[in-house]
């Protein structure tokens, strides 16, 4: 037994140098091939001359070099942190898990699941390797006191960062793959515009009521009730988002706002750059994002029920911005028939800030940052929790409804991605302040 124990927890002076150099040769080319990936996506981008992608791109290597800051700084400090000792009341105090229901937990031992004593056994030779034949990780106990947090804990966080960083990256790399696959079907209204059809149905010489445009058919009429433009906005982010007719109409509100009329102005390929532009503010953690990652940490405590009310914040961000941004263009839509009872060629909106909130169209984007990152936080807390402490802990209480929260999460990624990221981008070209911000990025 004793044998069995020395020759799990020996030092690199006891392990055979191959084994060593083994293990140090498969990490190196996993990160060099990393590296040569990010940077090979990078020249790309600068070859296709896709600057906003390139730096969206930079941000996500700031992000990934951070987060291995973070993580060098808790393995260096590892030893230091273990050794700041509290009392054991305060350590006991605001737990996320009830210590009589953990030592539940631990007898059930549910096949396929690894109970929490097991994991204690096995966490302790890793805490004996680190301290490398010292007694250091007692130094605590020796006082009557309890580490501010222990060996294992500063390692299970090391594993929580590295979930959260692979975690954000993905769902980074979904909105960008959404949003592209959206812009696909918008290229092709784009080149229906070169058509004689179009051309002949546009004409500035011809003279129609207003009301009997496509356009302002289909947004206003019945809708002009405040309360059942908010019904109808809402549902519409669900069903028949963006037609084929709201492109064209903002497509030529653009072009008549900033050009001289009758211009061939290929939109689709500014609206795509416009994207391009708008993935450098969603990608990446921001101080705020990094302030309410650690405010959860801090309330994650035992029946606060904290990730449950928690997840609902980003439900409810994303069906707001949603709502808003199809109220907007039933707005565009009011606005058209207020303005003449009688309209000359294609019906035209007229850029203004006043559709959104404050007049600060920019707010939203940081709405939909929010979401994107907070979508990505609770995934990485849900697997990191299932890796370190098994599905059917005291953390998950509940499994119907953790699957819940985890395919909502799901859900609300993809309607972010595919739905209102786009038609964020999409809409606020009637903004004034944003049109001069992208066109400085030209």
């Amino acid at each position: 037994m004793a044998a069995g124990s020395g020759s799990s927890d020996r030092s690199l002076e006891d392990t055979a140098t191959w084994a060593v150099a083994i293990v140090c040769a498969i990490f190196v080319v996993i990160s060099v091939v990393i590296e040569h990936g990010i940077q090979s996506l990078g020249k790309w981008f600068q070859k296709r001359e896709k600057k906003a992608m390139f730096e969206a791109l930079e941000k996500i290597k700031a992000e990934l070099m951070l987060l291995g800051f973070i993580s060098l700084l808790l393995t260096v400090g590892t030893k230091y942190v273990a050794q700041i000792c509290v009392p054991e009341k305060l350590g006991n105090k605001w737990l996320p898990c009830e210590k009589d229901l953990k030592m539940l937990d631990d007898d059930k031992g549910k096949g396929g699941h690894r109970k929490l004593f097991t994991y204690a056994a096995q966490e302790m030779v890793w805490r004996r390797s680190l301290a490398a034949g010292t007694d250091n990780y007692t130094y605590c106990t020796d006082q009557g006191k309890v580490p501010l947090i222990s060996y294992s804990g500063i390692h299970q966080l090391h594993i929580f960062i590295f979930v959260l960083a692979v975690m954000h990256v993905f769902y980074s790399a979904i909105l960008v793959a959404l949003g592209h696959a959206k812009m696909k079907k918008w290229k092709a209204w784009e080149l229906e515009t070169s058509s004689l059809e179009y051309q002949f149905t546009n004409d500035p010489a011809r003279f129609r009521f207003a009301h009997q445009t496509s356009f302002v058919r289909r947004h206003a009429g019945i809708y002009s009730t405040p309360a059942l433009k908010w019904i109808v906005a809402f549902f519409r982010q669900f069903f028949g988002s963006i037609s084929k007719v709201d492109y064209i109409t903002i497509r030529n509100g653009f072009i008549n706002a900033h050009f001289a009329p009758n211009t061939k102005f290929d939109f689709h390929k500014y609206i795509k750059r416009s994207m391009q532009d708008d993935y450098k503010s969603v990608l990446g953690i921001s101080i705020p994002l990094w302030f309410f990652a650690i405010i959860f940490l801090f309330f994650n405590i035992y029946r606060w029920h904290t990730l449950a009310w928690i997840s609902l914040i980003p439900l409810i961000i994303i069906l707001l911005v949603g709502t808003k941004l199809e109220l907007v263009i039933i707005e565009m839509a009011q606005q058209i028939q207020d303005r003449a009872t009688v309209v000359r060629g294609a019906p035209l909106v007229e850029p203004t800030n006043n559709f959104f909130w404050f007049n600060r169209p920019q707010w939203i984007l940081f709405l939909i940052h929010f979401t994107l990152f907070q979508n990505a936080y609770q995934m990485a807390y849900f697997l990191w929790k299932w890796y370190e402490f098994g599905i059917t802990t005291c953390f998950h209480e509940k499994l119907y409804a953790v699957m819940i929260r985890v395919f909502l999460g799901v859900g609300l990624q993809i309607l972010c991605s595919y739905i209102t990221f786009p038609l964020y981008t999409l809409v606020t070209q009637v903004s004034f302040e944003l049109f001069n911000a992208h066109s400085m990025h030209e």
